[in-house]
Parts: structure tokens; sequence; C-alpha cells
């Protein structure tokens, strides 16, 4: 590619390099082409040992790279990061190399950024256009996130998940039209520590919805966190129902709700619910939907208490709790 500035295209070369070649001072010829004798003596002299090809421009790229990163650490960085589809901060601290070494060598791959790729297969979607405005409440307990996520249930045995798609389920006698329904994954996250809870409920009435948000305020309370706001969407769970409602005013907590069709208000819950099937929903193929329940508990764990999050330093969301929270 040529610069920008260049007074000179490849063609604009063999043009100075002919014209010299004709029997023409080098120095006169510059001076028609707009460079200096200097250049015209350089394109000159690479004409003379490579031909037209050494009138195209070289790389700027030096010789050798001494404190380049190594080219199995790189290649290991960019296969854990297709493999799992990791953060660059994790993919750093597994491979030993600095969060921006890590993602300029997954830049340099071509690989899609995390957000453009389908949580569970990890297929590249188009990139949204739309643009992100983060924000952050000054303390816990002053926005607590909730949402609902649907699961499908899993059949005894894994399902064509573990078994493959051509997986026939003779030994448990199922009949695969009947449809096994779905788990309701209740969620709760702080706004400004990023703390979680969530619950496996067999629907997402308002009545449920009212006891998932009770048990939310008794485990935020058990990290010292009051609930002074609730962000919801506009589900009639939410906004109608008398027991939510209820929850809310016994809570002494201000309801706020999301624009209709616009869920990345909501968008703590909506990103813990993508990191929660990453890691824990489609993490493995389960043997059963019980084998998947009882994997919640460590899995919040983990996320709460030991989960580098890079909105918190790369530390887990319990360092961002302070006792007078």
């Amino acid at each position: 590619m040529v610069h920008r500035n260049a007074r000179l295209t490849v063609a604009g070369r063999l043009i100075l390099v002919r014209r010299v070649l004709a029997g023409r001072p080098v120095s006169h010829v510059a001076k028609e082409m707009g460079v200096s004798r200097q250049c015209a003596h350089r394109w000159l002299v690479r004409y003379r040992a490579a031909g037209e090809a050494g009138l195209s421009d070289r790389s700027s790229r030096p010789v050798s790279s001494p404190t380049a990163t190594p080219a199995a650490i790189a290649a290991a960085v960019v296969e854990l990061r297709s493999r799992e589809r990791l953060g660059r901060d994790d993919v750093a601290r597994r491979c030993g190399v600095s969060p921006r070494t890590a993602s300029r060598l997954i830049a340099r791959a071509g690989l899609p950024a995390l957000h453009e790729l389908d949580p569970v297969t990890g297929i590249a979607l188009r990139a949204s256009r739309r643009t992100q405005i983060r924000y952050e409440r000054d303390a816990p307990g002053d926005l607590i996130h909730i949402d609902v996520k649907k699961l499908g249930r899993i059949p005894a045995g894994g399902g064509w998940r573990s078994q493959g798609p051509d997986f026939i389920d003779h030994n448990h006698g199922r009949d695969r039209r009947v449809k096994l329904g779905f788990d309701y994954v209740h969620v709760a996250v702080d706004d400004h520590s990023r703390l979680a809870f969530a619950q496996i409920l067999p629907e997402e009435k308002g009545t449920t919805c009212a006891a998932f948000l009770a048990a939310a305020a008794e485990f935020f309370a058990r990290h010292g966190i009051r609930i002074r706001e609730v962000m919801t969407d506009n589900a009639k769970n939410y906004t109608v129902s008398a027991a939510f409602q209820g929850q809310l005013a016994a809570l002494g907590a201000k309801h706020i709700t999301t624009r209709p069709h616009c869920p990345w208000q909501n968008g703590k819950a909506e990103r813990f619910n993508r990191t929660m099937q990453e890691h824990w929903a489609y993490r493995a193929p389960y043997a059963s939907n019980q084998h998947r329940a009882e994997a919640l508990a460590p899995w919040l764990e983990h996320y709460n208490y030991a989960r580098p999050h890079t909105a918190c330093d790369s530390q887990p969301p319990i360092s961002r709790l302070s006792p007078t929270s």
C-alpha cells in the first residue's frame, strides 16, 4: 500500500526510472516529478536490484522483534479465546500476558468481539450498531436489576446435547413430542457491586416474583445491603401484580421500569444472564435437569466471591462491598 502522502505511486516511480535510464540527469527528472534527488536515486537503485518489483513499498516491520510475544503463547491466547470465549482479562491471566497484549493478539487474529457471538453456539452474529451508554450507581443497594431467564429443561440422560443430535430416548421411554417445559431462573444483580442472586422457580407469576424479591432482599441484607430501588421490564408480573408491588412497599423500595422494547436498559441483568448461560447453563452437557440445578449454587458462589469482574477492577463483586453498605 502506498503511503497517503507519497508523491509517487508505483507507476510514477517507473516513469521516473525510465526517464533516467533514457539518459536524462537524475536531478532534472527528480525536479519534474516533485521529489528529491535522494528519493530518485533510491528508486533507481531498487529498480536495478529487483526490477519493477523493487518499486513497491516495503514493510516497515523490523527484521527481528526480541520482545515480541512468543508464537506459542500467542497461539495459546487465540486458541483459549476461540474455545472458551473468555474476556481478554481472563485470557491474559491464564496465559501469563498483560490484558493489552491479549487484546492485541485477539484483534490481530481477526476474532470477533464477544458481544458479536451467539452465547450458545459461538457463531458470529452481526454486530449491533447501538451505542452503549454505561452507568453505575454510587453505592450497593441503590439499584437492583431483576429479570427472568427461561431455560428448557433437560431430559433424564442428558438428551441430544450430551448424547448427540441422533440420540433417541429408548431407555427412559419418553415421547419426544411431549415438551419438558422450562425452568425460570429469576436473577437479581446489584448495580454498583454486581453481586448477584438467582433462584430456579417453576414459573414467573406475580406471587412468585414477589417471593423471589423477598428472598433476594434477605440475601443482600446478609451482605449489609438495603434495597432502595428495583428495576424490571414492563411485564405484568411486575407492574400489575399486587403481590410484587406489596413486597416493594414492604421493603420501602422504588420501582423503576425500562422503556418498552428496550431490554438493554436493564443491562446489568441482561449481561449476567448471558454470563450465567455461558458459564453455568450451557457450560457442560448435564446428565439431567437436577444435575444442572445443583450446579447453580456453586457457580454463584464462584461468581460473587472468586471470579474476577472487569467492572470491579478485575476483583470479584464482593470486593466492592464495605462494612457500611
